[in-house]
């Protein structure tokens, strides 16, 4: 299943680094299936860390096609990677763009970020741009929440008769199976005979 990334500016109440209250609104990213869950989810995050009270002003679909943290980085940057194809029948070039968004401390570690991304691509490729991204901070679906989602199975209550039709439906599985295994014994002779 592919990932959709929600930005969601959230207002609030920040103390500046002069000490001064002041009311900010600051974009973050949210791994989501829908925008319901993208409120749910930023609501949460962000009780964590702020305590006063909080506005969430947007939530929109986040055009990143794929985003990559880096571990000592700080900072998060907009890549616009141009993927480069050849029409073998016209014999033109074709190009289609996609961002990425890349953790760094600055222009030139983006840079470096996402060419090391980009390693393993097959295909032809240029970074026409990189740009600080006014993104906070990115809010991914950790693996053991999406395995806990998929195992997530509903508790069935087991009914008394219910084991007694499974013994049943066991022990008549059992004969067919042993009908089955003799037939082709014999099926197996004939076609020896032929």
């Amino acid at each position: 299943m592919s990932t959709t990334w929600y930005e969601c500016k959230v207002k609030y109440r920040k103390i500046d680094d002069s000490g001064v209250q002041k009311v900010t609104t600051e974009p973050y990213l949210i791994d989501a299936l829908s925008y319901t869950e993208a409120e749910t989810r930023i609501n949460e995050e962000m009780s964590a860390y702020i305590s006063e009270e909080f506005k969430i002003t947007n939530i929109k679909i986040a055009n990143f096609a794929e985003i990559h943290p880096f571990e000592n980085s700080d900072r998060w940057f907009k890549s616009k990677v141009t993927l480069i194809s050849y029409d073998e029948e016209s014999g033109k070039e074709r190009k289609s763009s996609m961002y990425l968004l890349v953790q760094a401390n600055d222009v030139k570690e983006a840079y470096d970020n996402t060419i090391s991304v980009m390693k393993d691509s097959v295909s032809d490729y240029t970074v026409p741009a990189i740009s600080e991204s006014p993104i906070m901070d990115v809010f991914p679906y950790f693996s053991n929440e999406e395995e806990q989602l998929e195992k997530a199975q509903p508790i069935v209550a087991v009914d008394p008769s219910l084991e007694e039709v499974s013994e049943e439906v066991d022990s008549v599985k059992e004969e067919i199976l042993e009908e089955v295994n003799s037939s082709q014994g014999e099926i197996s002779e004939e076609v020896e005979d032929i």
